[in-house]
């Protein structure tokens, strides 16, 4: 059955590269519209360990863009639902689950020394930041989620470097206070050129915006992994 579930993508990747998806470890922190899309392409392309990371229930307001997110799945943990989701994708998939929310108290417990790769899926900015200062600081890969909120155009996405960023309100503010802790480059984002609709809190959100980030924050992941076969 696992040699069917992964044929088409051998076909492309090839069997070394899909053994390196299957041995690879990835975290993604906040399992929401961004990061439950991220955490769905990762599985089915074949990656062998997820650690999901996240403290929320799923609530009626998250039907709109969150893939786990049913009437059936509201009131219950986002990681354990996803989690379930990825068995029922792949049965033989590591899936750890961590009902906690990121921060600088919890950073021990979710941030592993034998991480392929982090996914930032985080809204709130403090812990964006720590996130990011601990990941350099621990040499782990990332990759992070910049603003998707009051926007409405997902071709304007762009993979970058954040010291090359522009038009993004959460950008430019982390780029300000990541160079507070010294660190002006080096960090791969996910960001938009499209000035945000509207400026309000909760920001507003459709279904074809952050899903289209999370499967580009995947994409980009998966690429980086087979590129690193021996």
């Amino acid at each position: 059955m696992e040699e069917e579930i992964f044929s088409r993508t051998e076909l492309l990747i090839g069997k070394e590269g899909l053994d390196k998806l299957h041995k690879s470890k990835v975290a993604v922190v906040g399992i929401g519209g961004v990061g439950s899309f991220a955490t769905e392409a990762l599985a089915r392309a074949g990656v062998g360990t997820l650690v999901l990371v996240d403290h929320d229930m799923i609530c009626p307001s998250n039907l709109n863009r969150q893939i786990h997110s049913l009437h059936s799945t509201i009131g219950l943990p986002k990681v354990d639902v996803m989690k379930s989701r990825i068995l029922d994708i792949n049965p033989k998939a590591n899936v750890i689950g961590i009902r906690e929310f990121y921060s600088a108290e919890t950073a021990e417990k979710i941030l592993f020394k034998d991480l392929d790769y982090i996914v930032d899926a985080i809204d709130s900015l403090p812990s964006k930041i720590d996130l990011i200062v601990r990941c350099k600081n621990m040499e782990l890969p990332i990759i992070s989620a910049m603003g998707a909120g009051n926007k409405l155009d997902p071709t304007k996405f762009q993979v970058a470097d954040i010291s090359e960023t522009f038009t993004c309100p959460m950008a430019r503010r982390i780029r300000k206070e990541l160079r507070k802790n010294g660190i002006e480059s080096g960090v791969k984002v996910v960001f938009s050129t499209e000035p945000p609709s509207r400026k309000q809190k909760p920001p507003g959100s459709i279904s074809f915006v952050p899903s289209v980030m999370g499967l580009i924050i995947a994409g980009e992941i998966i690429n980086d992994i087979i590129k690193k076969i021996d």
